[in-house]
C-alpha cells in the first residue's frame, strides 16, 4: 500500500491569488484523498473497479457541483474552487475525477440550468450528496466529434399523452454502470435536440458496463441503451434546446479537465523529483545530471504555465466571460501537457516507472482517455484556429 506524501508545488507562488476559503477547500481535499483513496487506487486500477463507497466522501468535500447554490444543496462556490478540487482529484487519478466532473458538469449543470424547477428541487439536493449518481449521453457508437449527427430519437407515445418514446445508444458514459439518472440528448420528431433526464429502472433502458479498457481503469465506463423506453413529458428539460445546450455543458467539463490535468502533472513531477534525489547511478544521484535536471526544469516550467492559464481561465468563468475556444485552448494545452510530463518522468525512472509502486504508469494511461474526451486534442486545436481565422475546417 502506498503512502502518500505529496506537499504540492507552487513556483511562481500562486498561493497568493488564493483566498483563504479557497486554500481550505483544497486542504480538505488533498486530506481527503491522501486518507481515503491513494492507499487503494492501485488496487482500483489493477482489478478495474470503481470503489463506490467513496461517492459520499466525494459528496462531504463538496466534490458535486460545488458552485451548485446552497438552495439546490450545492456549496454555491466559485469556479477556482471547483477546479481546485478537480486538481486535487486528479493529482490521485483521472477517473476518480472523471466520477466527479460528469456529476458536477454534465448532470448537475444543465438540470441547474435547463430543467424545470420541480426536476432541480427532485435531482440536484441529492445529486450533491451523492445519495443519487448520475452519467451525460452524447456520445453514440457512430457519432463522437460530430454529436449533431445523433441518431437517438423520441416521439410521442401513442398510447399516452404525457409520454415519449425513446430510442437509441449512447457510449463511453462514465458512471454509466451504476448511475440513478441520466441526462440523455436526443432528437424529437422535428430533429430537434433536447435533454431529458431517464431514471433507472425505465422498462426497456439498460446501462451495460465496458470492459477490457487499458485506460481510466478506476472509473467504471458503460453504455446506455434505450429500447422503446416511455419517458414522461415531465422529463424532458425545457429551458434550453439544440446542440448548443449539452455543448454548454462540454465547456463547465473542459474547464475542470483543465484544472485536473495540472493535478496528474504536479503527481509526475513529484514523483520524479523525488526519485531523482533517491536514485544513484554512478556514484551520485541522478537528480544532478544535467539531462535529468532538464526534465525536471521542464517539468516545473510547464506546470506553471498551465497553473497561470488556468487560474486566469477561472476568474473569467466568475466573471461570465471565459468563452469556449479558450476553454478549449486550456483543455487541449494542459492535458497535452500533463501528457508529455508522464511519459518523461516515466523515462527518469527507467523500469520502476511502469509497476504500481510508483503513480506514473497509471497516469499515463489514463491521460491517454482524457486527451481523446471531451473533445479530442485535435478538434480543440481546430476550434482555437476557428476562433482566430473566423473560418471553420468543420464544413
Amino acid at each position: 500500500m502506498r503512502t502518500d506524501n505529496y506537499q504540492g508545488h507552487d513556483y511562481f507562488l500562486m498561493d497568493e491569488l488564493l483566498t483563504e476559503e479557497q486554500k481550505l477547500i483544497r486542504d480538505a481535499a488533498r486530506a481527503w484523498v491522501k486518507r481515503e483513496v491513494s492507499p487503494i487506487i492501485e488496487e482500483a486500477a489493477e482489478t478495474q473497479t470503481f470503489p463506490r463507497h467513496l461517492l459520499a466522501g466525494l459528496g462531504e468535500i463538496g466534490a458535486f457541483g460545488p458552485y451548485i447554490p446552497h438552495e439546490y444543496g450545492g456549496a454555491g462556490l466559485d469556479q477556482i474552487s471547483y477546479g481546485i478540487i478537480m486538481q486535487e482529484l486528479e493529482r490521485c487519478d483521472s477517473g476518480l475525477r472523471s466520477t466527479a466532473s460528469v456529476q458536477s458538469s454534465l448532470v448537475m449543470y444543465p438540470i441547474w440550468k435547463y430543467a424545470s424547477e420541480e426536476q432541480k428541487r427532485a435531482y440536484l439536493p441529492k445529486l450533491a450528496t451523492g445519495e443519487m449518481i448520475g452519467c451525460f449521453g452524447l456520445t453514440e457508437p457512430d457519432h463522437g466529434s460530430d454529436p449533431g449527427a445523433m441518431v437517438s430519437n423520441f416521439v410521442q407515445d401513442p398510447d399516452s399523452p404525457d409520454h415519449v418514446i425513446l430510442n437509441g445508444a449512447k457510449m463511453w458514459i462514465s458512471n454509466a454502470p451504476f448511475a440513478d439518472i441520466a441526462v440523455v440528448w436526443a432528437k424529437d420528431e422535428t430533429g430537434r435536440i433536447y435533454g431529458l433526464v431517464v431514471e433507472r429502472g425505465m422498462e426497456g433502458f439498460s446501462t451495460p458496463k465496458m470492459t477490457g479498457k487499458w485506460s481510466l481503469r478506476a472509473s467504471d465506463t458503460g453504455e446506455l441503451i434505450f429500447d422503446n423506453v416511455r419517458v414522461p413529458k415531465s422529463h424532458i428539460m425545457p429551458g434550453r434546446s439544440g446542440l448548443g445546450a449539452p455543448l454548454s455543458c462540454l465547456d463547465s467539463a473542459r474547464y475542470g479537465i483543465a484544472w485536473g490535468a495540472i493535478g496528474a502533472a504536479l503527481d509526475c513531477y513529484d514523483t520524479a523529483l523525488n526519485y531523482s534525489k533517491e536514485r544513484l547511478q554512478f556514484g551520485k544521484p541522478i537528480g544532478a545530471f544535467q539531462l535529468q535536471q532538464k526534465k525536471l526544469a521542464e517539468m516545473i516550467t510547464e506546470i506553471t504555465k498551465a497553473q497561470l492559464l488556468t487560474h486566469r481561465l477561472g476568474v473569467l468563468r466568475d466573471q461570465d466571460r471565459a468563452s469556449s475556444a479558450q476553454i478549449s485552448m486550456a483543455k487541449r494545452n494542459n492535458v497535452d501537457m500533463a501528457l508529455t510530463i508522464a511519459r518523461d518522468a516515466r523515462q527518469m525512472l527507467g523500469a520502476m516507472g511502469i509497476v504500481g509502486e510508483y503513480s506514473i504508469m497509471r497516469h499515463m494511461m489514463n491521460l491517454e482517455s482524457v486527451v481523446t474526451y471531451e473533445g479530442t486534442h485535435d478538434i480543440h486545436l481546430l476550434i482555437t484556429g476557428m476562433d482566430v481565422t473566423g473560418l471553420s475546417a468543420f464544413k
